[in-house]
């Protein structure tokens, strides 16, 4: 069924829709269980402090129940993707009948990376929505102050990325069009042409790095900046109790980590993109 359509993400979660269904379920019920944990904690620190034990009860029902879904799902997942990784390489093997064989190892590594992008971002994207909706919703529940402030960094980090994405999608193609002529390079055998080759993938990688690390301490300098005004205004302004600022506090983190995760697969996803180009057309040569 690969073969009569485009080689993309769509196709495969049109083929297997079943199988990647589950997965998402699974993976949004951990995400969920996850999410309300801090309040459950913050509420088990305040009832615990008041002799209460029904809180700590329920935050004890909640991890058992994380840890179920969390096993539940990693056994599934390993199972289901790794019969899609076979499909999808094979429909990518049948597609590039004609290339080189330099290019055709390329481009079923290649594949792969669609399918691990289903595995591991994508669930990664779902978790750090979730989490940073949940995290504004919570904050707003104790000060609309807290809300904006995460609001905002969200929408900072999110612009960040938006403005970078074109530059990080040309590199990737510059890297994957080096990538192709590897075993061509290879089964040349000749020192310069192969020290040239590995030069080549140096430079390649050197500019992705070095972009990923100008556009993540941007995103991190914004994030931090939104955890520290929350901490301060907790403790100093707002009169929370300990649970509560624990809360806040857990909840600004939380934010932190999903914002700065959310581009990150975002990212992956504009070199998804550029690979789906790539092994549904012709060869092009690295320049």
């Amino acid at each position: 069924m690969l073969l009569d359509q485009k080689l993309s993400l769509g196709s495969l979660m049109r083929v297997f829709w079943r199988q990647i269904t589950v997965t998402w379920v699974l993976t949004l019920l951990e995400t969920a269980m996850l999410a309300v944990l801090p309040l459950l904690i913050g509420r088990s620190i305040d009832g615990l402090l008041a002799g209460e034990l029904t809180p700590f009860y329920w935050l004890l029902g909640a991890m058992g129940a994380l840890l179920v879904l969390a096993i539940v799902r990693r056994v599934y997942d390993t199972r289901a993707y790794g019969t899609m990784r076979v499909k999808f390489g094979e429909a990518t093997v049948q597609k590039a009948k004609g290339e080189s064989v330099s290019a055709v190892n390329a481009r079923l590594d290649m594949s792969r990376e669609l399918v691990d992008f289903l595995e591991q971002e994508a669930p990664i994207v779902m978790a750090a929505s979730i989490q940073v909706v949940v995290s504004i919703a919570v904050l707003y529940s104790f000060h609309g102050i807290f809300a904006a402030t995460a609001g905002g960094a969200t929408i900072a980090i999110l612009l960040i990325y938006a403005v970078s994405s074109g530059r990080f999608f040309n590199l990737n193609r510059l890297l994957n069009q080096q990538v192709e002529q590897q075993v061509t390079v290879l089964e040349a055998g000749e020192r310069r042409p192969i020290a040239a080759h590995l030069s080549a993938l140096r430079r390649c990688e050197v500019r992705i790095s070095d972009t990923e690390a100008a556009v993540y301490g941007l995103m991190i300098a914004v994030l931090l900046a939104m955890l520290s005004f929350n901490l301060w205004y907790a403790a100093a302004q707002s009169g929370a109790s300990p649970g509560q600022i624990f809360s806040i506090v857990t909840y600004s983190y939380e934010l932190l980590e999903s914002a700065v995760a959310l581009p990150a697969a975002l990212q992956s996803l504009t070199r998804i993109s550029e690979i789906t180009a790539r092994i549904n057309g012709p060869v092009e040569r690295a320049r």
